[in-house]
This record gives C-alpha cells, sequence and structure tokens, in this order.
C-alpha cells in the first residue's frame, strides 16, 4: 500500500473548493496523469453514488479505474478508484486557512495494488510522491483562477 499525503493553502473559500473538486471530472485540469475522466452515471447533482470512468497515464503505462463519490460533506471529499488491480482512495479534506483568507486543503492518496501488481509497490511509492507534488502544483494553480 501506497500513502502520499500533501497540505497547502489556496486563495478560493471552502465551500468554492469543495463544490469544483467534488465534480471528479475536473481532474482533468488538475491531476497530471489524468488523460480523461468522464462521468457515468445518469448525471444531475453530483452526490454520494456519483461516478466517474478515469483514465491515467502513470509511468508511461496507461490505466483505467472506476471512481465513486463515497462520502461528501461540508469539509471532506472522499473518491473510491477501482480495478482489477488496484484500489485508489482519494481524501480531500477542506478547510479555512488560518494564515488569512482561503483554504487549507488536506489531500490523502492511498493506493492498495492487488495480486501480482504488489510486487510493484516500493517503485510506485516514488512514482505517487512525484504525482503528489506536481498534483499539488497543478491544483493550487486551478483553485487559484476560482477565486
Amino acid at each position: 500500500m501506497t500513502t502520499v499525503n500533501r497540505t497547502f493553502d489556496v486563495h478560493p473559500q471552502p465551500s468554492v473548493v469543495i463544490d469544483y473538486l467534488k465534480d471528479f471530472s475536473h481532474a482533468e485540469e488538475w491531476d497530471p496523469g489524468t488523460e480523461s475522466c468522464t462521468r457515468t452515471d445518469s448525471g444531475g447533482p453530483v452526490q454520494v453514488g456519483s461516478t466517474w470512468h478515469n483514465v491515467s497515464k502513470i509511468a508511461g503505462v496507461s490505466t483505467e479505474l472506476d471512481y465513486t463519490l463515497e462520502s461528501l460533506t461540508d469539509d471532506t471529499i472522499v473518491l473510491v478508484g477501482r480495478n482489477d488491480t488496484a484500489t485508489s482512495t482519494d481524501t480531500i479534506t477542506v478547510v479555512p486557512s488560518p494564515d488569512g483568507p482561503g483554504s487549507r486543503i488536506t489531500y490523502e492518496a492511498v493506493i492498495e495494488l492487488s495480486g501480482a501488481a504488489k510486487i510493484a509497490d516500493p517503485v510506485m511509492k516514488i512514482v505517487f510522491e512525484k504525482i503528489g507534488s506536481d498534483t499539488e502544483d497543478d491544483m493550487t494553480n486551478v483553485l487559484n483562477r476560482l477565486a
């Protein structure tokens, strides 16, 4: 299992950040590995149970996961992506920034590889740490444009 954590501040208020990030199709804008992320449920308001099909390229390898919005509160989003070889649980917590206006985001990605893919776990930790830093940079830039 690989866990990557990042905590950072952005300019928009928490409600704006939560409203934007709960729609996982926006991952195309802030997740550097995401090539496409398409909503797959019946549409309507994004809510617990909404689903997306995500296609990503990680270390040159394409992978597809089906994500479900598992939990949504005023300050937390939990998205879980699954395929035959991995489960990715992304927990995004958004609170008012203690340093002034805006929001503090804590993003935690827990990636559990299964079967033969577990062998790659030590290498994937290095890869996902780099992706985590790139995601923090991209997400900060995208969210700051919403302010």
